[in-house]
C-alpha cells in the first residue's frame, strides 16, 4: 500500500505544480524584459516553487553537446550501444582525430539516474572515450524480465566491458565500486579477454567497518527481514513493471533528504529569494541541483537487500568472502587490472578508510600498480563533482589512467 499511498500523494503535487505553472505564466509578463512589477514578483515567484513540488521518475537529459578537446570544440552524440533490461550502455561519441582511453563509468544504483554523473561525464571527455551504465528504472522494466540481484549488476558490468572490447579502463563510482571490484576478480579468474586495465573507484563502501557513517548505522541498526517488511514496495498496475518489488525511489531519497533537512529547506528558502532579487545565475545552480537530484528511479528489491545484507551487515567484500553465484571470489586474482582509490575528506556517506580497503584487499597487484589519493576539503560529491574534482582529483585519474592505457 505504501506506493500507492505515494502515487496518491504524486498525483496531488502534479496538481500543485499545474497551479503553480498557471499561476507562474500569469504574472510572467509583469516581470520579464526587466520590468519586474513589484506586486507581480511574489506570486510569479511563488508559483515558481509551486511547479518545483514533488519528485520525477524520468531520466533527465545529459545536456552534452560539446566538449573542448585540446584547442577545439568536438560535439559530442549519445549512441546506444548495448541494451540490456535493466541497463543501456550509452556511448558519448566525439568525432576526434587521435585516439583516446575508454572508459566505462560504472553509475550508482541508488535511487538517482546516471546523469547525477553529467559534471564526472563532461570532465572525463576532454581526454577519453567515455561510456556509461545508463541504468532503467525498475518500475519501468516489465515483470517478465525477471529479477535483478547483485549478481546480476555484475553481470552488467562484465558484459557491458566484454561490448567495449579489451584495454577498457573502469571509473566506478560510490555503490558499484563494490560490483567493479567483483567484476574485476571474476573477469581474472575467467581469463577474460575484456578484463578491464585500470579500475578507479571513487568514495565507495568496500569495508563499511571503517570509520562507520549514519548510512552505515542505518544499514545494521535491523535485521534483514526488517528491511523486506517496511521498505519493499509493489509497483502499481500503471506501471510497465507492475508487480515487480521494488525499493522505491522516493524511499531513498527520503532518507537522503531527512539527513539534511536543515540544509535542504534553507536551498529553497535560498532559491525563493534569489528568484524575488533577480539573482539569476545564483537561482539557476540550485534549479539544476535539485532538478537532478528529485529525479528518482526505483530499485529492484532483491538487489537493494542483497546489497545491504552483503556489504554492510555481512561485509563479505571487507572479509575477502564475497560469492559470485554461489561460488567464491577472490580479490587477489585481481593481477593485471591497476587501482586507484579516491576518498573525499569530508564524506559522510563513505567515510575515509572504506575506499582504501580496496588497496589491501588486492594484495596481487604489484605495488606500482596501486595508487590512492585523499582529497582534502571535499563531501561525497565532492569526489566526483566540482571545482577540486576538476582541478585537482581529475588530472589524477586522468594519468593514472594514462600510465596504464
Amino acid at each position: 500500500m505504501k506506493y500507492q499511498a505515494y502515487e496518491f500523494g504524486s498525483d496531488l503535487s502534479r496538481m500543485m505544480r499545474d497551479v503553480g505553472g498557471a499561476l507562474s505564466a500569469t504574472f510572467e509578463p509583469w516581470v520579464a524584459d526587466g520590468r519586474r512589477n513589484p506586486a507581480a514578483i511574489f506570486p510569479w515567484a511563488l508559483g515558481e516553487m509551486m511547479g518545483r513540488s514533488g519528485f520525477t521518475h524520468t531520466r533527465p537529459d545529459y545536456g552534452i553537446d560539446s566538449v573542448l578537446v585540446g584547442n577545439r570544440i568536438a560535439p559530442v552524440v549519445e549512441e546506444t550501444t548495448h541494451v540490456l533490461p535493466f541497463a543501456t550502455l550509452t556511448h558519448f561519441r566525439k568525432d576526434v582525430d587521435a585516439r583516446q582511453p575508454r572508459v566505462l563509468v560504472v553509475a550508482p544504483l541508488s535511487g538517482h539516474f546516471a546523469t547525477l554523473l553529467r559534471h564526472t561525464i563532461r570532465t572525463l571527455l576532454a581526454d577519453h572515450d567515455v561510456y556509461v551504465t545508463d541504468w532503467t528504472n525498475a518500475r519501468d522494466v516489465p515483470l517478465s524480465e525477471g529479477p535483478f540481484g547483485f549478481d546480476d549488476y555484475v553481470d552488467h558490468v562484465v558484459a557491458f566491458l566484454e561490448a567495449m572490447g579489451p584495454g577498457t579502463h573502469v571509473v566506478a563510482v560510490c555503490q558499484p565500486a563494490v560490483q567493479a571490484l567483483a567484476a574485476a576478480a571474476l573477469m581474472a579468474e575467467t581469463k577474460n579477454a575484456a578484463t578491464p586495465a585500470s579500475m578507479t573507484l571513487m568514495a565507495g563502501p568496500v569495508d563499511t567497518s571503517v570509520n562507520p557513517t549514519k548510512v552505515n548505522a542505518l544499514a545494521t541498526s535491523k535485521p534483514i527481514a526488517w528491511f523486506e517488511d517496511n521498505l519493499i514496495a509493489t509497483v502499481p498496475d500503471r506501471h510497465a513493471g507492475a508487480g515487480r518489488r521494488v525499493y522505491p525511489g522516493f524511499v531513498q531519497l527520503s532518507a537522503f533528504l531527512s539527513m539534511n533537512a536543515g540544509r535542504h529547506v534553507s536551498s529553497h528558502s535560498e532559491l525563493f529569494w534569489n528568484i524575488v532579487c533577480d539573482e539569476t545565475d545564483k537561482a539557476e545552480q540550485i534549479r539544476v541541483f535539485y532538478d537532478e537530484y528529485f529525479a528518482i528511479l526505483d530499485l529492484a528489491a532483491e538487489f537493494y537487500l542483497e546489497t545491504v545484507k552483503t556489504v554492510f551487515q555481512d561485509n563479505d567484500l571487507a572479509r575477502n568472502e564475497l560469492k559470485y553465484r554461489g561460488r567464491p571470489l577472490d580479490m587477489r586474482a585481481i593481477r593485471r587490472t591497476a587501482l586507484m582509490t579516491v576518498e573525499g575528506e569530508r564524506d559522510d556517506i563513505c567515510a575515509v578508510g572504506q575506499t582504501m580497503a580496496a588497496q589491501d584487499l588486492c594484495s596481487g597487484l604489484k605495488p606500482y600498480m596501486k595508487r590512492h589519493h585523499l582529497q582534502a576539503g571535499v563531501g561525497h560529491y565532492g569526489v566526483f563533482s566540482g571545482r577540486k574534482w576538476e582541478t585537482q582529483v581529475y588530472p589524477l585519474v586522468r594519468n593514472f589512467i594514462l600510465a596504464n592505457d
